[in-house]
C-alpha cells in the first residue's frame, strides 16, 4: 500500500487509542468536599494499567473485507496487466532482434529501429506507471474506508476488554517505536475475528490468483514486532 493508506491506519489506530484513553479516564466530580484533617488521601493510579498493541494496517488486510477488495481490485486490472507484459515481450523481441542484426543493418535502418525501440521503451514505462497509480489510487481509498470500521472494531473490543491504551506496532512501512512487547498483548489476531464476525463477510477462496500490485500489507499472521538490536 502506499503511503496514503499508511497514513489512513495510523490516524485511524490513534483515534481508537484516543478515544479509550477518554473512555477509560476517570470523571472528575464537581464540588467534592474538602478531607477532612488527617485523612488519608484517595491517590488515582498513575498511568495505563493495561496495555495492548496491534498491527493496525496488516490486521486492515487481513480481515475477510479487506481480502476481498484485493482480490476485486485483482480481477480488474488483470487485463492491464496482461497488456503491460505484451508490451514488455515486444520490447524484449525488437531488442533481441537489433542486437541480432548488429553490423548487418544499415545507419539509416539501425537509427530506425532504435528510435522505434526507444519510442516503445517510453510508452511501456508510462502505462505502468499509470496502472501503479490508478490501482494503488483505488486500493487506498477502498481499505481507508475498512480501515476507519476495523478502528471502530479495535476500540470496542478494547473497551470491553478492559484496555486503557492500545498502540500501533506497525508494519513493514511504518517503523514502530514499541521496542519489545509480549505475545500476550497482541490483540490483532482478535480484532480480525471480531471484524470478520461483524461485517459478515466470508473468507476469499484458498486461490487468489495473481499477486496483488502495489500491496504493502501483509497476508502472514500479525505478529508481536521483536526488539530492535543497536550495533
Amino acid at each position: 500500500m502506499k503511503r496514503s493508506l499508511s497514513l489512513v491506519c495510523m490516524l485511524a489506530s490513534t483515534l481508537g487509542a484516543s478515544a479509550l484513553a477518554q473512555a477509560s479516564a476517570p470523571a472528575q466530580t464537581a464540588a467534592e468536599p474538602p478531607s477532612a484533617p488527617g485523612a488519608p488521601v484517595a491517590t488515582a493510579p498513575a498511568g495505563p494499567t493495561k496495555i495492548a498493541v496491534i498491527q493496525f494496517e496488516a490486521v486492515v488486510g487481513q480481515t475477510n473485507e479487506g481480502q476481498r477488495v484485493f482480490a476485486e481490485l485483482n480481477t480488474k486490472y488483470q487485463p492491464k496487466q496482461q497488456q503491460i507484459k505484451a508490451s514488455s515481450d515486444e520490447v524484449d523481441t525488437l531488442k533481441k532482434d537489433l542486437q541480432t542484426a548488429g553490423d548487418k543493418l544499415s545507419d539509416t535502418e539501425r537509427a530506425s529501429r532504435t528510435r522505434t525501440l526507444d519510442e516503445k521503451e517510453k510508452s511501456l514505462q508510462r502505462n505502468v506507471e499509470d496502472a501503479r497509480n490508478d490501482f494503488g489510487s483505488e486500493m487506498n481509498e477502498k481499505l481507508g474506508a475498512v480501515a476507519q470500521k476495523v478502528a471502530g472494531v479495535m476500540t470496542k473490543y478494547a473497551q470491553q476488554n478492559g484496555y486503557t491504551l492500545v498502540l500501533d506496532a506497525g508494519s513493514q512501512q511504518q517503523q514502530s517505536p514499541i521496542l519489545w512487547a509480549a505475545e500476550s498483548t497482541n490483540i490483532s489476531e482478535a480484532v480480525v475475528q471480531a471484524y470478520n464476525q461483524q461485517s459478515g463477510v466470508p473468507p476469499q477462496p484458498t486461490a487468489t490468483g495473481a499477486p496483488r500490485p502495489g500491496s504493502t500489507t501483509t497476508r502472514t499472521p500479525a505478529r508481536t514486532p521483536a526488539p530492535r538490536t543497536q550495533h
